[in-house]
């Protein structure tokens, strides 16, 4: 079968220490054919890895309307910074062009429902990178999670305890900013709080959120970020994030209390199980599985393989964009609770412009 030609739009950190090798390690399937980055030398750096790796050297273009009118291309990586994924994602749809982007998918409720109903409405598929739910040890929990041997699941916790420190916001103007980025909640920790929900049962009846920043007082939103989850299946989810961790990031840390089951999944980004508790079992091989170089982790990788395997089989990704909005509706719905001090039933419209805002007019 044919490589699907695709295009990167997005060319920085995360594109050169991951999609790269997202890319490479499913060469059978993808071909990078053009890269975009409005700063020209970013998009040449990826091209000048993927040559030197191997692959052929792919167009370089800083205007991704190009990229857009080129009718030789199926599919689009969406790697830009977050206030820019709504806009791009829709002009790639509105080609005819599938996409696959970078967490979070939209900061704003309207902007999710339009990328989904866009993608519905053309038959293209709309697939949203949260790689951790295919670490091994993730893997492992949803399989016992899926097979009924945790019994009722009480509630469950995500706690990420990682540190961002000025140098980071200062590398680029859209950090922690509500227009363009949010806070730790919304960029650092809506991985984790993915997984909570994907294995809480995802259906959100209401949230509850208290937002504060103590430590980065150059920087529109949060460094610390606390809320409860209720499920409609009666399950309690707990949040805890923070960038404010010295001196340097700890550990993404999931864990799940059943009837008959406790699973705690730590490390430096949700990467090794550290409690494996049922009946009769109390002990798994991947809790010697060593940290990640990156909070990034791998699971890039097989996520593209399930993208692009869709695209081949024309199925479902694992994580189409109704999927990748859940863990985006809780972070909103904790700013708005943050707001009013009260619970947000589901569902609700927000967006992080909006805290922007309420915070100019002194709410």
């Amino acid at each position: 079968m044919a490589k699907i030609r695709t295009a990167l739009i997005g060319c920085g950190r995360i594109a050169l220490s991951k999609h790269v090798d997202a890319a490479l390690s499913n060469s059978e399937k993808v071909e990078i054919v053009s890269v975009c980055d409005v700063i020209k030398e970013r998009a040449e750096r990826i091209a000048d890895t993927l040559e030197s790796r191997g692959a052929r050297r792919p167009e370089i273009t800083t205007s991704s309307q190009h990229i857009f009118n080129r009718y030789d291309i199926d599919a689009v990586i969406v790697a830009t910074p977050s206030g820019t994924h709504y806009e791009i994602s829709m002009l790639a749809m509105s080609h005819g062009k599938s996409v696959l982007v970078e967490k979070p998918m939209a900061l704003s409720t309207h902007h999710m429902n339009d990328m989904i109903n866009t993608a519905r409405s053309r038959n293209l598929k709309l697939g949203v990178c949260f790689q951790n739910r295919f670490n091994p040890p993730v893997q492992e929990l949803r399989k016992k999670i899926e097979s009924g041997e945790f019994g009722q699941i009480f509630h469950g916790v995500i706690s990420v305890r990682w540190n961002r420190n000025e140098s980071y916001y200062r590398q680029a103007k859209w950090r922690g900013t509500w227009k363009e980025d949010g806070g730790v909640l919304m960029n650092q920790c809506t991985h984790g709080i993915d997984l909570l929900q994907w294995m809480l049962g995802g259906k959100v009846r209401r949230v509850m959120g208290l937002i504060k920043n103590l430590n980065h007082n150059y920087i529109e939103a949060e460094d610390l970020g606390v809320g409860i989850v209720e499920f409609h299946n009666g399950s309690v989810g707990l949040i805890e994030g923070t960038s404010n961790t010295f001196p340097e990031n700890l550990e993404e840390v999931l864990t799940i209390f059943g009837k008959k089951g406790t699973v705690k999944i730590g490390g430096l980004a949700a990467n090794r199980i550290e409690v494996w508790r049922f009946e009769n079992e109390n002990t798994h091989p991947y809790m010697k599985l060593p940290d990640p170089e990156t909070v990034y982790g791998s699971g890039h990788i097989a996520l593209y393989r399930d993208f692009f395997n869709s695209l081949e089989a024309d199925k479902e990704p694992c994580i189409t964009g109704e999927e990748g909005r859940k863990a985006v509706d809780i972070v909103l719905g904790m700013y708005l609770s943050s707001l009013t001090g009260e619970w947000v039933e589901f569902p609700f419209h927000f967006s992080t412009e909006q805290m922007g805002d309420m915070n100019k007019s002194g709410h």
